[in-house]
């Protein structure tokens, strides 16, 4: 499945690498990722405990810095 949506997983591997900073693109890729992996879970049982990584979650629980302007 990861074949079919590259760039979200690209983004979000290079924000935790250290690659490239993290922004708004890295958010809305983990929001993408995340709906598909709502969807995914709700194909049965045995996807149901699919989750993120650890370095992910610590990721989505930090608050994004948006510009206002």
């Amino acid at each position: 499945m990861l074949e079919l949506y590259p760039d979200h997983c690209q983004v979000v591997k290079e924000a935790l690498q250290g690659e490239k900073t993290i922004d708004e693109r890295t958010y809305a890729s983990i929001e993408a990722l995340d709906d598909r992996l709502q969807r995914v879970r709700k194909l049965g049982e045995k996807f149901s405990k699919i989750e993120f990584s650890p370095a992910v979650k610590n990721l989505m629980t930090r608050p994004s810095k948006l510009a206002v302007g």
